[in-house]
């Protein structure tokens, strides 16, 4: 069983997810029939199912099982126990994945909590937890409070762990990333360049960590309109990737994607390129993945995005609407991918000029993303521009009813 375990997590660690899965089955049945269903050794098992059903996008499916792990750790472990807390902070991040942005704070703020009255302050595992509850900051929008909890986190790991940990270097490159958000650039870029530097030295040009930098970094380059930058880096990535994952790895499809909307962003939509490879991510997505997948989904919208900047408008109407169709079903109507849909759909139909189907999905997102968001959260206020640009287009003066 072990063996079996090890080899799950291995596929795992490879992006072969559909692989992992099936061994992870066979361990937990076998496991659940030699030991009982409240065993720890059950419950690793249950949790490890749980992760991989995280990683394959099945948010629903994860979700059920992490509770049904996490009630029965609390129960047989006690509530303080250090795998509970692993449950629960596993929940949170299913719940971050899920835009279900409340549950995820609380909980990670109680496991927080938790573990630093057990281990404190300083203890590695407050400091990810600390990071963790960074990271959904970030999600809601709120950037100035995880900017302030990741300069935390990041001075506590550099004074614990030293400059150069793995976990140090995840957290300048969190920081970065809430810069980014913020607009920030140059201090993206800065913080940036100094990960890379160091992980090349540390962990060697190929190390996925390194590669993770370098891709990073390129989209920092790709917002401040460094096109050549970005792109040279990005192929870089790219055949990388492919050398040491494989071509159908999750990380080489991201990097194919990546290097699709570097081209996008440049303005090259008519290229062959561009459009060969966001279809070559999507039809090896939909065969790796899985067709309903997120990241699958993602390269559908990405594709629907493209049809939109060559004009061909009923294409990109069919492909956005399938889109949005299984968003709906599988993540539900609030889920913040969802209404990333919507509002892709009502910028098509904006395209055409059909202001009065634009302008009811535009309400309605902007609805749902006030009472899921928030009024003041960076996609509510674009909802609310969207809106009125269609009110403009449309020459009302309902623009005047919009306090952007």
């Amino acid at each position: 069983m072990i063996s079996m375990g090890n080899l799950a997590s291995t596929y795992s660690n490879q992006g072969r997810w559909n692989e992992a899965e099936q061994l992870e089955i066979r361990v937990l049945d076998v496991t659940k029939k030699r030991l009982g269903q409240k065993h720890p050794s059950t419950l690793t098992s249950m949790n490890n199912l749980a992760v991989t059903y995280l990683n394959q996008g099945r948010w629903n499916e994860a979700e059920q099982l992490q509770i049904q792990v996490l009630d029965m750790r609390k129960r047989v472990l006690g509530q303080k126990h250090p795998h509970t807390l692993i449950s629960m902070g596993n929940l949170a991040s299913i719940y971050r994945n899920q835009g279900k942005w409340d549950e995820a704070e609380q909980l990670q703020i109680q496991v927080l909590n938790m573990t630093k009255r057990l281990f404190g302050q300083e203890h590695p595992d407050t400091l990810g937890r600390m990071s963790n509850l960074g990271l959904i900051y970030k999600y809601q929008g709120r950037w100035n409070e995880a900017e302030q909890l990741q300069i935390q986190v990041l001075d506590l790991r550099k004074r614990v762990l030293g400059q150069k940990h793995p976990h140090t270097l995840s957290s300048i490159s969190n920081l970065a990333s809430t810069y980014k958000n913020q607009g920030r650039w140059n201090e993206a870029e800065q913080l940036e360049v100094q990960v890379l530097d160091v992980r090349k030295s540390v962990l060697g040009q190929k190390h996925p960590h390194t590669l993770s930098s370098m891709s990073n970094l390129a989209s920092t380059y790709l917002n401040q309109r460094r096109w050549n930058e970005a792109e040279q880096l990005q192929i870089q990535v790219l055949n990388t990737r492919k050398c040491v994952f494989g071509q159908e790895h999750p990380d080489t499809l991201s990097s194919i994607s990546n290097l699709a909307l570097t081209y996008l962003n440049q303005g090259r939509w008519n290229e062959a390129e561009a459009e060969q490879l966001q279809i070559q991510v999507l039809d090896l997505r939909k065969r790796v993945l899985g067709q309903k997948h997120p990241h699958t989904l993602g390269s559908m919208s990405n594709l629907a995005s493209t049809y939109l900047n060559q004009r061909r408008w009923n294409e990109a109407e069919q492909l956005e609407i399938q889109v949005l169709d299984t968003r709906k079903r599988v993540l539900g109507q609030g889920h913040p991918d969802t209404l990333s849909s919507i509002s892709n759909l009502a910028l098509i139909y904006l395209n055409q000029k059909r202001w009065n189907e634009a302008e009811q999905l535009q309400i309605q997102v902007l609805d749902l993303r006030r009472r899921v968001l928030g009024q003041e959260h960076p996609d509510t206020l674009i909802s609310m521009e969207n809106l009125a640009s269609t009110y403009r287009n449309q020459r009302g003066n309902k623009v005047e009813q919009m306090q952007v």
